[in-house]
């Protein structure tokens, strides 16, 4: 009905988010070509085609740039492939493999997201509550789906974080633009898979108590 329909914006309201956008996006190429700490606000107001105290007027400060560009990161990669799509159709086994695979790809597209979701590049930049908690959904996600095939030790998604994390910052590093360590991701999984007793493929995955998301071969 008309009652439920949000009141249309004003233009000085859309204006001032398409400016924030503007802002956001020349950040986030300014990080690209300069790392994520190798540009001022200066430049960045000559990106965007202001003044740089015109910047002060949409972020208070570089930090809280930083803070929508960090959300922005754990809103892609929510949309991204993850294990929960993957569990539908394949084994466990194979549904972490694709779900690795897919990360892993997120992240080496990218090295200045990656360097702003993983690693504490940026001095004294700390997330918002709000952009944290979304970095928490992911992590809590992913583990609901470790949990569906009764992996439920703190533990284990801490292994896996490091592992795959620790491929994905490897390949970053030492071979940007190739395949050296992706091409370990494979083999990464079915080593976790065996500790944390993941069945290889063809064989039923267990179901936690009152599941109905095991799968069989």
């Amino acid at each position: 009905t008309m009652l439920d329909q949000p009141e249309p914006r004003s233009l000085a309201e859309r204006r001032n988010e398409a400016t924030r956008e503007a802002i956001v996006e020349s950040a986030w190429s300014l990080s690209r070509s300069h790392g994520l700490t190798g540009w001022s606000m200066r430049q960045l107001a000559d990106a965007v085609g202001v003044k740089a105290p015109t910047l002060y007027a949409y972020f208070a400060a570089k930090g809280a740039i930083y803070d929508v560009m960090f959300q922005q990161s754990y809103e892609d990669l929510d949309s991204s492939g993850d294990a929960a799509q993957y569990l539908a159709t394949y084994s466990a086994r194979e549904a972490f493999k694709l779900a690795a695979h897919s990360f892993f790809a997120f992240c080496v597209e990218d090295p200045s997201r990656y360097q702003l979701m993983f690693q504490r590049t940026i001095p004294g930049f700390e997330p918002s509550e709000q952009a944290y908690a979304a970095s928490m959904r992911s992590y809590e996600r992913f583990a609901e789906q470790l949990a569906s095939v009764s992996v439920t030790e703190p533990g284990h998604l801490d292994l896996w974080t490091a592992m795959i994390s620790g491929l994905t910052s490897q390949q970053i590093s030492n071979d940007p633009g190739g395949d050296r360590w992706q091409r370990l991701v494979d083999a990464a999984v079915d080593l976790f898979c065996d500790h944390v007793g993941i069945p290889p493929e063809g064989e039923p995955t267990p179901c936690p108590p009152a599941s109905n998301t095991c799968h069989s071969p």
